[in-house]
């Protein structure tokens, strides 16, 4: 970014991973800045990659700019351009020669042009000549997703980076709520600021009032009153879930509630007593593991293992295994019921 942000732009770029953030975050700063707005309607192209081949791409790649330095040609989706890395075979002097067309693009990209991958969820394989020769050539990106601990400093840095403060009630509220979507926590992040014009710290009824968390009914609440066997909230919480399904979801609530025993699974084999080890355990601030400390003294490792069980068939059900009627408030209900019991 520091790169592109000064003007130094490469001729081949192949942005791939698991985490559609970095990748997006490249992609459209090229599009929106590597060209000035006059010269974009002719020299700038985007291609979708179910739409296209390589050959249709490569053939974009080498044409000249009109009236400009350069050109800019962004296939999105490109990890559904069937034929990308695929080996093709053609006769050369009567002989039969098999090659790779991006990489006999990428020995020798065309300077005047800007060809970037946006290569989702996928990467090359590291194995064939293809990425190392990108690589060597041009700019080979890897995108890598966050481990849920690292998701809190995260949102405090990109917070940060947007002239702006949050407190860690808020940071944990996010992380929960959220998770590690990079994608969906910028977009909830950016939903809260656009509301003021000055610079503000995002507080904990900030993510309630504009992320759409109900401050009585909502999954941390449940997960809270579950740590401390509050059979009567836990009840009330899951009943208002199970009255507003399209709201609160049964496959986000079971993840959710998946999470967060995964956690105490964690506290317990670590044999964490107090705050300040579950939080090093967990990589959290010690206010919010404080918490799980209560939820190890009141669930045996027995019962943990049982709640794994209740979740994965409360999960099965869910999707209509074994079953013919899919009712998601009574699934929540009798999972609830199972843990607290």
């Amino acid at each position: 970014m520091a790169d592109l942000k000064s003007k130094r732009f490469a001729s081949l770029y192949f942005l791939q991973g698991d985490e559609p953030y970095y990748i997006d975050q490249i992609s459209d700063y090229i599009e929106k800045h590597a060209l000035p707005d006059g010269e974009k309607g002719f020299n700038q192209t985007v291609i979708y990659g179910k739409d296209t081949d390589i050959n249709s791409i490569i053939t974009a790649a080498k044409r000249f700019p009109m009236m400009a330095e350069k050109q800019v040609v962004i296939v999105k989706e490109a990890q559904e351009v069937k034929d990308l890395d695929k080996e093709v075979k053609n006769k050369i002097g009567g002989k039969e020669v098999a090659f790779y067309p991006l990489e006999e693009y990428a020995k020798k990209p065309l300077a005047s042009t800007i060809l970037v991958f946006c290569y989702k969820y996928k990467t090359l394989d590291g194995r064939k000549p293809i990425a190392k020769t990108i690589d060597e050539s041009g700019l080979l990106f890897t995108s890598k997703g966050l481990y849920d601990n690292q998701v809190p400093e995260w949102i405090q840095k990109n917070i940060v980076s947007k002239g702006h403060s949050v407190s860690e009630k808020a940071t944990q509220l996010l992380t929960e709520f959220v998770g590690n979507n990079l994608s969906r926590l910028d977009n909830e992040i950016n939903k809260i600021l656009s509301n003021f014009t000055g610079k503000i710290t995002v507080s904990e009824e900030h993510v309630l009032q504009f992320v759409g968390v109900s401050k009585e009914y909502n999954i941390f609440e449940l997960q809270s009153s579950l740590a401390k066997r509050d059979i009567l909230k836990s009840n009330k919480i899951v009943n208002y879930f199970s009255e507003n399904t399209k709201e609160h979801p049964i496959q986000q609530l079971l993840a959710n509630l998946f999470g967060y025993f995964s956690k105490l699974l964690l506290v317990k084999t670590a044999n964490a007593t107090n705050e300040a080890d579950a939080a090093r355990v967990l990589g959290l601030p010690p206010f919010i593991a404080k918490e799980y400390i209560i939820a190890s003294r009141n669930y045996p490792d027995v019962k943990l293992l049982q709640i794994f069980s209740y979740i994965r068939e409360a999960d099965m059900r869910s999707k209509g295994y074994e079953t013919s009627m899919v009712d998601e408030g009574e699934i929540m209900k009798e999972l609830v019921f199972k843990i607290l019991h």
